[in-house]
């Protein structure tokens, strides 16, 4: 397994609060070496979705920044919690400067949303003729691919990680680029999606409607047209002559570009895999969570990819973690035979259950740790409420410097 050296630090985890949620035997991974670190220009905050990567990679760009690093965050999180945090009125595909921050030297914020449509178009605009890229843009079918295709959101946000990559080594603007992966269901989606997109627009059926546009022979053309007859046919009945029409015409207009959407995934899928790239993998202390976040740290290995290590996000911390539920619960009973000590009852209870919570979470944890102990973590408690500012973003960078 790649995994990033010099990023993990050996001291003993707290015994309450979020780190106790991880066990000792699991090495500390060290934020703050891994964005120090100039050897590293990409990083990659992945994770099925609602596990909190957007507050992560918001978090560790601000960080990053202020310790004197030139960083570009682009978020693919369609909540736009990330231009409220950061005290943007707007954020766009056009990475815009974030003000506020207390940064060392050069250091530097910009931030962007991406926009999917917007980064498709210009992929067609600046690869076709002008007459060409606008009759495709007016398509009914490309305007449905570029918006809501399947794979679509995740082969864009590779294809605007690609830009902004080659954008910075032109420019110097940016040394660090932290990207946030889009709300899938599965981790892996981020991995598999543009490939099936690539795969797809490569096809043999988008070749075969396209063939008439190519030109063949009088001969050429009688034999697609026999192949395809049965084709045609049994598509017209099940999406309709106008929608056939359609995908036809796209596809006709489309064609220049075909060639060049397979290597384009290959390309960037490739830059994952550079030494300046690193991953961090960030999961809740939940079953599903974990085992999502494990299927991803074992894809990663097997396409040899700089993994950096595992964020447990929103975990339970625990304040008096000597006082033992069975203890808090006895006393609460007691306490309830008396009607002033009511309140002291209800907060005895409400310490038992979050005592027995943060040990559901740590046995999680172990059994993640266990199937992995080479894999660095660090844990951030849960807040009280949602992160809307700077101030907010710096609690969950400390907290994950603190591991």
């Amino acid at each position: 397994m790649a995994t990033t050296e010099g990023t993990s630090k050996a001291k003993p985890r707290s015994a309450s609060g979020p780190s106790a949620a991880l066990p000792d035997s699991c090495p500390i991974l060290d934020t703050d070496a891994l964005i120090d670190d100039p050897g590293v220009n990409v990083i990659v905050c992945c994770g099925s979705g609602g596990v909190g990567k957007t507050t992560t990679a918001a978090a560790l760009a601000l960080r990053a920044a202020e310790r004197g690093r030139k960083v570009c965050v682009l978020t693919i999180d369609p909540a736009r919690r990330l231009a409220q945090s950061m005290g943007l009125t707007e954020l766009d595909n056009t990475p815009r400067q974030v003000k506020g921050i207390q940064a060392k030297g050069e250091g530097s914020l910009d931030a962007m949303m991406l926009d999917m449509k917007r980064t498709f178009d210009e992929i067609v605009i600046s690869s076709s003729e002008p007459e060409r890229a606008q009759t495709i843009l007016d398509n009914p079918f490309y305007q449905a691919l570029s918006s809501s295709f399947a794979g679509t959101q995740e082969y864009m946000a590779m294809e605007k990680l690609g830009q902004l990559r080659q954008s910075a080594q032109e420019s110097g603007r940016w040394d660090l680029i932290i990207v946030d992966t889009p709300p899938s269901r599965s981790a892996l989606d981020f991995l598999d999606a543009p490939k099936r997109l690539g795969s797809f627009l490569d096809g043999r059926l988008m070749k075969i409607l396209a063939a008439p546009a190519k030109g063949a022979g009088r001969f050429g053309a009688k034999v697609f047209s026999t192949s395809i007859g049965v084709v045609t046919g049994t598509l017209t009945k099940v999406i309709g002559a106008q929608v056939l029409q359609d995908l036809q015409t796209f596809v006709a207009s489309f064609d220049a570009l075909f060639g060049g959407f397979r290597e384009r995934a290959e390309a960037t899928y490739a830059q994952l895999q550079a030494d300046d790239t690193r991953f961090i993998v960030v999961a809740a202390p939940e079953r599903d969570a974990l085992r999502e976040a494990s299927y991803f740290v074992e894809r990663l290995a097997v396409e040899d990819m700089p993994l950096a290590g595992l964020v447990l996000n929103r975990v339970q911390p625990v304040i008096l973690p000597e006082l033992s539920p069975e203890t808090a619960i006895a006393g609460a009973d007691r306490l309830s035979e008396a009607d002033e000590h009511h309140l002291t009852a209800g907060m005895l209870r409400l310490h038992a259950d979050r005592v027995q919570n943060a040990q559901r979470q740590r046995r999680l944890a172990e059994r993640f740790c266990a199937a992995h102990p080479k894999v660095p973590a660090a844990s951030v408690a849960a807040l009280a409420g949602d992160v809307h500012d700077l101030d907010g973003l710096r609690e969950v960078a400390v907290g994950l410097a603190n591991g």
